[in-house]
């Protein structure tokens, strides 16, 4: 009897134990879990409760990656082979203000003249520049590469050009300044220019236009005398357009001109483009408000106008 009574107190000693056992265990889960929410998210990833659940949003971070030469434009040089600093496509002066031309107006009548030229002719937009200047009733100066007059698609525009009574002078063969000046080709080149346009047009030409200018290209004497031992002439400008440059700005054409006009005298510096096709009119409108009137180059009353001063060329 008094065994069996002892069994009864065990039992009811374990049932508080166990319960406590079991209210350890849940408390330790609970303990653990916060723990774990306490816990710092991972970088640029923003954890909020909504509705008991947890969301992660993702923010996007600032690329602090400084830029390597790998990511910069790569960017190539198209230019003749020994050509000077330039700041023209083709032809270049004034970039530091040293290639100024003088103009020699010397017997010629004083008033305000302007002579509108164009190089690297003929081109697909010769026609067109020729029906502006007719519009306006002016005529212009053309000097033209040998390699473009070759091409039998542009010959008839040359012709019309001669013919509207415009001046076509040579700007060489191949443009190429080592050719040019270093190899010393620039008389024969421009010999060869000029043989074509008068095969083209019938007409006897003695003008050039030096490509770059005449400044450095001419600086060697000697060519400076060939030049004239074969009775050629030779036209730098005294505006420079920068025309080339300005494809999608072609209104800053006109404020070229505008910025360095100040001679009786101006000999503008412009290339068969269709920006300056497109600028052409309001180029000459504002000319004849400022009181020029439009001349053409004549053989026959040459001035000179060159980098070099050289009063022979």
């Amino acid at each position: 009897m008094q065994l069996s009574t002892e069994k009864k107190r065990r039992r009811k000693l374990k049932k508080p134990y166990a319960a406590l056992l079991i209210l350890l265990l849940i408390a330790g889960t609970f303990f653990a879990a916060n723990v774990n929410s306490a816990k710092p998210s991972p970088a640029g990833v923003a954890v909020e409760k909504t509705g008991g659940q947890q969301e992660s949003a993702i923010q996007e971070q600032p690329d602090t990656k400084k830029p390597s030469s790998a990511d910069a434009p790569i960017e190539v040089e198209d230019r003749d082979e020994g050509a000077p600093e330039e700041t023209g496509e083709r032809e270049g002066n004034q970039k530091d203000g040293t290639n100024e031309a003088t103009v020699d107006t010397t017997g010629q009548t004083p008033r305000k003249t302007v002579y509108l030229t164009f190089d690297d002719g003929p081109s697909r937009w010769t026609d067109e520049i020729v029906e502006v200047l007719h519009t306006y009733d002016v005529k212009a100066t053309f000097f033209m590469q040998g390699v473009n007059l070759q091409k039998p698609q542009l010959q008839d525009s040359v012709r019309r050009a001669a013919e509207a009574g415009h001046y076509i002078g040579a700007h060489s063969m191949t443009h190429n300044y080592r050719k040019l000046y270093t190899d010393q080709k620039f008389v024969p080149e421009m010999m060869a220019t000029l043989q074509l346009i008068r095969q083209l047009t019938g007409t006897e030409p003695h003008l050039v236009r030096p490509p770059y200018g005449s400044a450095p290209g001419l600086k060697d004497s000697a060519i400076r005398s060939q030049i004239a031992d074969e009775g050629l002439k030779v036209w730098d400008w005294t505006i420079d357009s920068h025309d080339w440059e300005l494809r999608d700005n072609p209104a800053q054409i006109k404020r070229n001109i505008v910025n360095q006009l100040k001679n009786d005298t101006e000999v503008i510096l412009m290339h068969e483009k269709q920006q300056t096709l497109d600028e052409l009119p309001e180029i000459i409108q504002y000319l004849k408000q400022q009181g020029y009137s439009f001349a053409v180059y004549e053989d026959s009353h040459h001035f000179s106008v060159n980098f070099m001063n050289d009063p022979d060329l």
